[in-house]
């Protein structure tokens, strides 16, 4: 059957319920991180174009005109700006992995009638290491963007907060 929804009861409609809240707060975050790198890579660049010309007109024509990449794009991006280092890039690049892996595959299951314990399982198991390293990316754009707003280095009782227990 073509349909993602059918009449066709699932197997487990309690634990795929489960199953999709965990992969609508995975997504959650997901989609924050790279709106967090976007907003990163859009000050790094500003920055480094006052620094580089000292003309805030041009620094602000520049913010006017800046458009976001997509997060491939702008995690390359940031490789090049003196402000990242590699092992920050490093772990951006992974997050970014784990990010994809979320958006992309973490709830293709083929039809809910014929979803079993066992392939919820598998998935949930794969989506605990891919937490893992976005929670690690996002850690780092936090860290970020808490001392870009606050001018200040981000307390160590915030970036111990976020934690992969969603699963």
């Amino acid at each position: 059957m073509g349909w993602t929804l059918n009449y066709l009861v699932p197997k487990e409609p309690e634990y795929l319920d489960k199953f999709f809240l965990v992969i609508g707060k995975a997504l959650y975050i997901a989609t924050s991180f790279e709106s967090k790198c976007q907003y990163v890579l859009r000050i790094a660049k500003l920055a480094t174009h006052y620094e580089t010309t000292g003309d805030a007109s041009a620094t602000m024509t520049l913010a006017e005109a800046m458009k976001d990449l997509l997060l491939g794009q702008t995690i390359n991006n940031m490789k090049v700006l003196r402000y990242f280092t590699a092992n920050d890039v490093a772990i951006l690049e992974r997050a970014k992995d784990a990010r994809n892996f979320i958006a992309h595959e973490s709830a293709d299951m083929g039809f809910l009638s014929s979803i079993s314990t066992e392939l919820i399982n598998e998935k949930l198991s794969r989506l605990r290491r891919e937490l893992e390293a976005l929670v690690a990316g996002d850690n780092l754009v936090s860290k970020w963007i808490y001392a870009i707003e606050e001018k200040e280095p981000a307390p160590r009782e915030i970036l111990n907060c976020m934690k992969t227990d969603l699963i």
